[in-house]
């Protein structure tokens, strides 16, 4: 496994794809995948099953994980 430069609360920018340009923090980093998931970036609807806590279900937006590749890091 190659070294991953980044670590939760870093800025970053993503370099690729859609959200291309904007800067925000790490929320999670996935070593074993080599992929970390941004704030606010790739953002995809998901279906939630009603449960105790949530008695309608619907749809929750979330943060999608992108290749570590697709982002640089930022000095603040």
């Amino acid at each position: 496994m190659a070294k991953f430069n980044f670590k939760k609360g870093d800025l970053v920018e993503i370099i690729a794809g859609d959200d291309r340009g904007t800067r925000a923090t790490v929320l999670a980093v996935l070593a074993k995948k080599n992929k970390v998931i941004v704030e606010g970036c790739k953002i995809a609807k998901k279906a939630v099953k009603p449960t105790e806590e949530n008695t309608k279900g619907g749809h929750v937006n979330k943060e999608m994980p992108i290749d570590a590749s697709n982002v640089r890091k930022v000095e603040a």
